[in-house]
């Protein structure tokens, strides 16, 4: 995709007005000195509008080359900035109706704008703190028509999102593995998003995910990042890895007599980037007539199109859960209709991760925490 898409244009449109509310609206009105007010005015926009230095210096809309600490820091920043964002909005909102109630203009107390601002980054830090964990075992069943008895109880773990980087190291990756591998799954399912980086930059960091072991395999669909970071050249990393890709293609998992199909697609960024955009027809072309379906398929989107298909489960990422409560209906509307959890279309069934790591620079939950899923099928 083009740095100047109007996807990215818009983006950095969207931010720079939420960092010029921010600026103009709440530290130009707090009651500080002169100096340190505009310098924080100047600090917020350059939190604000991050992403487009980054773009211009590394070619990444996420600081993913910045030290660790510094993303953190940015991470907490910039969550902080949009969350006064919409604070500022909720009190001059308020600040309307009550100066309309007295018929007169009233102005809010110096006090409020400096109690929501510390409380804004006492939560927005405690956001951060929570996307850094270590992601929680989330087990869910999922009951599917007329599968096979030899299928019932089949265990897939599946991980999302797991944006392997300077934020979350070989450190963090060994841990989740370590812990993925204690959960006993029959297979390893991950859907997209793997890596935030090119392959020489996070060689090191991806290296612990060749100890993820499974009976059945690791297999694994490319996300919208996979496309940002050289998607030929990952895409050739990921078999050395014990890694399996599925772009546009299955395999077949037999138990006894009965078959599982586990099929993949690519990506809907694909096409932005001159490679194959998702085809479930192809991804499907050959299954045994009958088998269950589980389709491993990055962004949700596709989940129509899959039910018609005759997919009975498909696992999906992408949405990190709408990372806090509240913005999980306008993440929805993105992605949809799915943001988080388990779905029911007709006959098929989508679960959606929140996710098992998150994005550089923006790593932030709140109440919405990391997960890797341990997906039961069950005989309906």
């Amino acid at each position: 995709m083009s740095p100047f898409s109007p996807e990215i244009l818009t983006f950095h449109a969207a931010t720079l007005v939420i960092g010029l509310i921010v600026a103009l609206r709440f530290v130009g009105r707090l009651p500080i000195a002169r100096l340190p007010r505009h310098l924080l005015m100047a600090l917020v926009l350059v939190v604000a509008v991050n992403r487009v230095f980054s773009q211009l210096l590394t070619g990444a809309l996420d600081p993913i080359e910045l030290p660790r600490p510094m993303i953190i820091a940015l991470s907490w920043l910039f969550a902080s900035v949009l969350m006064l964002a919409v604070a500022q909005v909720a009190l001059d909102v308020v600040t309307v109706l009550r100066s309309l109630a007295a018929r007169r203009m009233v102005r809010p107390a110096p006090w409020m704008r400096l109690t929501m601002g510390a409380t804004v980054l006492c939560l927005s830090g405690l956001g951060v703190v929570q996307a850094l964990r270590l992601p929680p075992v989330t087990t869910v069943e999922v009951a599917i028509r007329d599968l096979p008895a030899e299928l019932d109880g089949y265990r897939v773990l599946q991980l999302s999102d797991l944006h392997i980087s300077k934020l979350f190291p070989a450190g963090w990756a060994t841990k989740v593995v370590a812990l993925a591998n204690d959960q006993g799954a029959d297979l390893v399912a991950i859907t997209g998003d793997l890596v935030d980086g090119l392959p020489d930059r996070r060689q090191d960091d991806v290296a612990p995910l060749q100890l993820l072991k499974a009976p059945d395999g690791v297999y694994m669909v490319p996300g919208n990042h996979e496309y940002y970071f050289d998607y030929d050249a990952w895409m050739a990393v990921f078999p050395t890895l014990g890694l399996r890709p599925l772009p546009n293609s299955h395999v077949v998992i037999r138990r006894g007599s009965a078959d599982l199909v586990v099929a993949g697609v690519t990506d809907l960024a694909a096409g932005g980037y001159g490679e194959a955009q998702p085809d479930l027809s192809l991804a499907l072309a050959g299954a045994p007539e009958g088998a269950p379906v589980l389709l491993l398929s990055h962004q949700p989107k596709l989940a129509r199109r899959a039910a018609r298909a005759g997919v009975d489960l498909q696992l999906s990422g992408h949405t990190h859960g709408g990372m806090a409560v509240g913005l999980s209906r306008l993440v929805a509307r993105m992605n949809g209709g799915f943001v988080s959890g388990l779905y029911h279309l007709g006959d098929m069934q989508i679960y959606v991760s929140n996710g098992t790591g998150h994005t550089p620079g923006f790593a932030f939950r709140f109440g919405v925490p990391p997960e890797m899923t341990m997906i039961v099928l069950r005989r309906a």
